[in-house]
């Protein structure tokens, strides 16, 4: 656990929520009834209403249009409600012992998936949000004396149930401290485990709250018969350090519009930090 003093992280000498030992140890926590149910649905109203009045974001060419409706960025630049639930105490109160009291938002993104029998969205498949953070060849063992470091935290506010049959997050707990992606020939192999572990689906009710540090392999459970689709606000949480992806790197960027940039190569653009939207941005 951390702490920011002075400028710098040092050790956390204050006792942590259970949550936060939960995601250090495990990898994933999940919180009951963090929002009240009126909560809920003054949330549910506002986000419906910005998949009404806007558009897709047009982010990824690896989804179809059909697929691509079911995400809108930026969210707490659409709607007030989103802010609020951002900064809820109690989601602050297990971030920040990871992170530093002045972790920020990485990435936004409501999604709002309708029953479906089969998705083609990258977040189907077994993945890590970004990272590994710190890679590491699988023969050496993480020495359990130093606390595995945490660099980014994902979150999931619920505004809808999130049952087996409408295709849950799955997490392989322990699986972030392994310095590995998940293996690229089974990303759709549902009995995956780590170190002999399998999958654990977050279910969740609405005015829940799942989270899940970035490094930790995860996917979206297959639907199943009854699936009645999901509707969430998801919340990427970054170490001061980490960029911000909410808006692309080509909306905001540290290049002054004089500068030469129109043949510069990928790297060359790159460099000044032009990147294409992928992992939180896309």
């Amino acid at each position: 656990m951390l702490e920011r003093q002075g400028g710098y992280l040092r050790l956390r000498r204050q006792p942590a929520p259970e949550a936060s030992i939960a995601l250090e140890a495990q990898g994933y926590a999940v919180l009951r009834g963090v929002f009240a149910s009126n909560e809920v649905a003054r949330m549910h109203r506002a986000f419906a209403a910005v998949f009404d009045a806007l558009p897709p974001d047009g982010r990824s060419a690896r989804r179809s249009d059909e697929e691509d409706n079911d995400f809108r960025y930026e969210m707490f630049n659409r709607v007030p409600e989103a802010l609020t639930a951002i900064s809820h105490p109690q989601i602050l109160a297990v971030i920040e012992p990871l992170l530093g009291e002045d972790c920020h938002v990485i990435a936004n993104t409501c999604w709002r998936n309708p029953p479906r029998a089969q998705s083609a969205h990258g977040g189907g498949f077994w993945h890590i949000d970004a990272g590994p953070h710190v890679p590491r060849d699988p023969s050496v063992p993480w020495d359990e004396r130093i606390p595995y470091p945490v660099f980014a935290i994902g979150v999931h506010i619920y505004l809808e149930p999130s049952d087996l049959a409408s295709g849950p997050t799955g997490v392989l707990p322990f699986s972030h401290k392994s310095g590995q992606h998940p293996p690229r020939d089974r990303m759709d192999d549902e009995a995956l485990t780590y170190d002999g572990r399998g999958v654990v689906p977050l279910t969740a009710q609405p005015g829940d709250v799942a989270l899940f540090v970035s490094d930790v392999w995860h996917r979206r459970l297959p639907t199943r018969v009854g699936d009645r689709g999901r509707f969430f606000l998801q919340v990427h949480y970054g170490r001061r350090d980490i960029a911000q992806r909410v808006k692309t790197t080509a909306q905001v960027n540290h290049v002054d519009d004089a500068a030469w940039v129109g043949e510069a190569s990928e790297r060359q653009r790159q460099l000044l930090g032009l990147h294409s939207p992928f992992f939180y941005d896309g």
